[in-house]
């Protein structure tokens, strides 16, 4: 059977995406990957420099993708599937190039954790991911922006004279295209993917790249890879080396042997073949190798704690096994950043397959025996060498033209080469793919200036050549206000804040225009540590946004999206009142909310803190017996048990001090909930 491409559909129950959050995204977060290194750690150089390279200080220009909800509707999800006799590998193009399933024929093995629910959850760095497959992680340490965003894909030729799957975008965060190309060799039982990540630029540009691919969980799975020793890194935030396989008194090369989520980051050395393999109890499962490029490899376990079950309920359907996962990356850890030169290109090929071993070797007491036996296994099954000719057959097509489209994404890459006119053959950006999004832009790069309407939700562009533009555009209410999102991306954090002052002038009072900037003085001064100024102007935003909002009788797609920002604004706002002792003007501002706002999660929770900051821990409490649930709840995130106990604690004090006494009775007498347990490090 020759390897064919075609579509398909597939309907799952899904949870919609929704809408982006209508607010810049001027903050990255809590960051769950802020390092503290021990000073006997012994780092080697390039790691601890890597670590410090190409930070983030925010995921603009994209924007948080929070829209979504918990209410799983049966929905039919475009695929593209790659088969040949041995197997068939099944991709969204529209969730990311996800490779959803990868089943054996042979055997009948489906060999990836195949997730039944498409549930989003706040994953990614921008918000919605969802579990399972293998993703293709690209931008910076963490879930990609793309996670729930379409790739272009078309058809290309292989190889081997048949048939491959294209994927490529432009990835905002760093502003560089990249590539994936799949296919799989006749009788061959390995997917084939070609990777290529292009900097077109002058510069020099961070670059994070992970393959993640999600296993079947089980009580006596074990992941192996060829190292003794391995970078464990947890929700403490602490990186150490620990020793491979037994650590801290157990195997943890058996996911379910731990009790809290970890990563563990092996240490391979150079030289040996890189590889990583996750096998069942009968010595069955998925290896995956590369070429040496892709040097990183890492198991990500959830563990056997109360937390980690937790979160493996949440991201699907209750009953269904759970999931480890295996990774490969461009460094040793996904703590780093790799530099890539000025006109430069990272590119290997991955492959991917069943792999079956001696069951006894793999499970048994001797580490060195069974990373050798799953090695044999491996170099028998496809060869060492066989992988490096396939990479070097594959290098040439890398440039193909596709000859057919699949699949569309995004207009971004299309306005970069409008602006620049990159050369970058095998992943056309074409005009076509131009949208509503990318239309201001156009405008800019054609007429020097941005259009005169003001800065309605939408959108920006922050990178240097565009902060350029920006810079020599006429001023105004949306010139400024997008110049002051990319000074406070590029660090300029006092110009930015000359700039949003700029634009709140010129809006002239003119509640369309001023919302927005408000907003951003509002983050600017939180940021600068002025707790009281920052409550005031997120008030005043919220006032504005919503005098605006009862201006707008129709429901065209400008009147939603100034009603999404009410909310969306509103969920900062909170915080930032209480945070200053400010309970019933927080009060008041959720009384401007719809109902059907109010009864979401993560109001139901703002809801809760408001009233307990109010003196009524009793009336905090109910909304915590009577159930909520967070749709958007952040991977780490403690909020709901930090809530849960500042209120346990008030009524067990009542209106005398809250003691250590008074502490741990709260934690034994009323202890968290299970449906509120969500913490990822030890309690």
């Amino acid at each position: 059977m020759a390897t064919s491409v075609r579509r398909t559909t597939l309907t799952l129950p899904a949870a919609p995406i929704g809408p982006d959050n209508p607010l810049p995204a001027l903050r990255t977060g809590p960051d769950l990957h802020r390092i503290e290194i021990p000073e006997d750690a012994g780092l080697p150089a390039d790691m601890a420099r890597q670590i410090g390279y190409g930070p983030l200080r925010s995921i603009l220009p994209t924007r948080l993708r929070d829209g979504y909800g918990r209410d799983r509707r049966s929905t039919d999800v475009d695929a593209l599937v790659i088969e040949n006799e041995r197997l068939r590998a099944t991709v969204l193009p529209g969730l990311g190039g996800r490779v959803y399933s990868l089943h054996h024929k042979p055997t009948g093995r489906e060999l990836l954790y195949r997730n039944p629910v498409l549930q989003p959850a706040n994953f990614a760095l921008n918000g919605a991911w969802f579990s399972g497959g293998i993703e293709w992680n690209i931008g910076a340490t963490g879930h990609t922006t793309l996670s729930c965003a379409p790739l272009h894909a078309a058809r290309v030729p292989a190889p081997d004279g048949g048939e491959m799957l294209r994927l490529w975008e432009w990835e905002r965060l760093r502003d560089l295209p990249f590539q994936v190309d799949l296919w799989l060799p006749e009788g061959s039982d390995f997917l084939h993917v070609g990777v290529r990540i292009r900097n077109p630029h002058h510069h020099t540009v961070p670059v994070y790249w992970w393959s993640n691919t999600a296993v079947p969980e089980g009580a006596h799975t074990r992941v192996l890879a060829p190292a003794d020793a391995a970078w464990q890194f947890g929700y403490d935030r602490t990186l150490r080396r620990v020793p491979v396989p037994v650590a801290d008194g157990a195997d943890r090369t058996y996911p379910l042997r731990s009790e809290i989520p970890a990563d563990y980051f092996y240490d391979v050395p150079d030289g040996p073949r890189r590889w990583i393999a996750s096998l069942d109890a009968e010595g069955h499962g998925l290896v995956q190798t590369s070429t040496d490029s892709l040097r990183g490899r890492k198991l990500f376990l959830w563990g056997a704690g109360r937390a980690g079950r937790r979160w493996q309920e949440w991201l699907t359907e209750p009953g269904t096994g759970g999931y480890a996962e295996i990774q490969a990356g461009l460094a040793r850890t996904q703590l780093e950043h790799v530099p890539l030169d000025a006109g430069g290109e990272f590119a290997w090929l991955e492959a991917y397959g069943p792999l079956d071993a001696d069951a006894a070797t793999v499970h048994g007491d001797d580490w060195g025996a069974a990373r050798g036996e799953v090695a044999a296994r491996l170099e028998a099954a496809l060869p060492r060498a066989d992988v490096e000719a396939a990479y070097a057959a594959w290098r040439p097509y890398a440039d193909h033209e596709p000859k057919e489209t699949l699949a569309t994404g995004s207009g971004w890459g299309a306005l970069e080469m409008a602006r620049a006119g990159f050369d970058l053959p095998g992943t056309p950006f074409d005009t076509a793919t131009l949208g509503p999004a990318q239309r201001p832009w156009l405008t800019l790069l054609e007429t020097g200036d941005l259009p005169p309407e003001g800065p309605v939700p939408g959108p920006a562009l922050v990178a240097p050549a565009w902060r350029d533009l920006l810079e020599s555009a006429l001023p105004g209410p949306a010139t400024d206000y997008h110049l002051g999102l990319a000074q406070w991306h590029a660090g300029d954090r006092a110009q930015a804040v000359r700039s949003w002052e700029r634009a709140l002038a010129a809006g002239g009072g003119r509640l369309s225009l001023d919302a927005l900037p408000l907003y951003c003085l509002a983050v600017a001064e939180a940021e600068a540590g002025e707790a009281v100024r920052a409550a005031d102007r997120y008030a005043e935003a919220f006032g504005c946004a919503a005098r605006f909002a009862e201006t707008l009788a129709s429901d065209d797609a400008c009147a939603r999206a100034w009603r999404a920002v009410l909310p969306a604004l509103a969920r900062e706002a909170v915080p930032a009142l209480l945070a200053v002792d400010r309970a019933e003007e927080a009060c008041d501002l959720l009384a401007h909310l719809r109902q059907e706002d109010l009864a979401d999660g993560r109001f139901r929770l703002l809801t809760a803190q408001v009233l307990l900051a109010q003196g009524e821990p009793a009336a905090a409490r109910a909304v915590f017996e009577a159930g909520f649930e967070i749709p958007d709840l952040r991977e780490g995130e403690e909020t709901l048990s930090d809530t849960w106990y500042a209120l346990t604690e008030r009524l067990i004090a009542g209106s005398g001090p809250v003691t250590d006494a008074v502490r741990a009775e709260a934690r034994t007498r009323h202890p968290l909930p299970a449906r509120y347990e969500f913490r990822m490090r030890p309690v």
